[in-house]
């Protein structure tokens, strides 16, 4: 059964920058898809960016290049990373990472996500 717990998340100033992890514990090949999510105060959750098992990355459109998703593994366990940069108070909220193993259609899509971290809040202020 696969894990994910996100750690990272803090307060920050409007233009500073956060690196977010999530451990991923349970993961094999099979698991094609890794992604962040985020859900702002009174917001639907909505996707951030999303790493692909074959390399290939995508990112809200919102990400406007300020963000870099990245992954890391060794000793087959998996380390997931969002680097975000000049942040603004609309990044304000909590991030989830998620995984799934098969997905048809839009790849930033919560509804094709089935196993979720419990999340890591990021609060950005003016």
């Amino acid at each position: 059964q696969v894990q994910l717990v996100e750690t990272g998340g803090a307060s920050v100033q409007t233009g500073g920058s956060l690196k977010l992890a999530c451990v991923v514990s349970g993961y094999n090949h099979n698991w094609r898809y890794l992604a962040w999510f985020r859900q702002g105060p009174e917001k639907e959750r909505e996707g951030v960016a999303v790493s692909w098992n074959n390399g290939a990355k995508t990112y809200g459109v919102f990400v406007k290049g300020r963000f870099i998703i990245s992954q890391e593994i060794v000793s087959g366990k998996v380390t997931l990373y969002l680097q975000m940069n000049n942040l603004t108070t609309e990044d304000t909220g909590i991030y989830f990472c998620a995984t799934t193993q098969t997905l048809s259609g839009w790849v930033l899509d919560r509804r094709h996500y089935n196993a979720w971290g419990q999340g890591t809040q990021v609060t950005v202020s003016s």
